[in-house]
């Protein structure tokens, strides 16, 4: 094969141009996301558990992709430091009580990193400054508590289904008062003695009241019930005759 040839050599200028091409493409894509090409500042937090979180991860604020998460670094048994990346231009609306959680992209999406929306008052953050963060909820804890509300829903509608069932059978009180005629009709008759037993005591409180011995009492005792309620009207037409005088002087005014 002859690679002297214009025709081979044409090929060749072609493929390393094509090539360099992809490769400035792939840089420029990479450097945009990477935030290479604009200026940026950097902040830190902290977490227990970064719940998979990665270098490279974008960071959201308001919803947007405002950043990469640049570093992550385990400072201790009980601590990781997150370095996060942040356009220079976002810096003017992130405050001192911003503070810093883990997410995702979706349902089952990739981690990103989300910062909260801090208050007017705050100031803004500086250059390298840490901010507070919000530990994230393990999907692994939230299948664990939901498999525990499925076992207590199941032992619930057992235990439901049980009592039902000897209800039905006419077992305990409450079956028996359902199932059985004669306990039903005895409950109907005591409910009849109570209405009767009412009435009664009804009737004696008005004999009481005619008690040449009694009448005296209760004639105090509606005598000081219809004091009261004079006072209180009393004090109602004084209140009255206050806010209209107060309402005439407003209008001389």
């Amino acid at each position: 094969m002859d690679t002297h040839t214009s025709k081979f050599k044409f090929r060749l200028g072609l493929f390393i141009t094509v090539g360099l091409a992809l490769f400035i493409v792939a840089i420029f894509i990479i450097g945009k996301q990477q935030n290479l090409f604009n200026p940026v500042f950097k902040l830190t937090t902290t977490f227990y558990n970064v719940s998979g979180l990665q270098v490279g991860s974008n960071i959201r604020f308001s919803g947007i992709d405002v950043g990469t998460v640049d570093n992550i670094k385990l400072i201790n048994d009980s601590t990781v430091q997150v370095d996060m990346l942040i356009k220079k231009d976002i810096q003017q609306f992130i405050k001192t009580d911003c503070a810093a959680g883990i997410g995702s992209s979706g349902i089952i999406g990739d981690r990103i990193l989300i910062i909260t929306q801090g208050s007017d008052e705050a100031p803004v953050v500086k250059d390298k400054q840490q901010i507070v963060s919000i530990e994230p909820v393990e999907t692994d804890a939230i299948i664990a508590s939901l498999q525990i509300t499925a076992v207590n829903a199941e032992i619930i509608s057992q235990q439901l289904a049980e009592i039902m069932f000897n209800i039905n059978s006419g077992n305990g009180t409450l079956g028996r008062l359902i199932q059985d005629s004669t306990m039903a009709k005895n409950f109907d008759a005591t409910m009849l003695n109570l209405r009767k037993s009412s009435k009664g005591l009804d009737e004696n409180m008005n004999a009481a009241k005619e008690n040449f011995l009694l009448k005296g009492y209760f004639n105090r005792k509606e005598k000081a019930a219809e004091k009261i309620k004079e006072d209180v009207q009393e004090e109602k037409a004084e209140q009255e005759k206050q806010a209209e005088e107060e309402k005439a002087d407003d209008e001389k005014k």
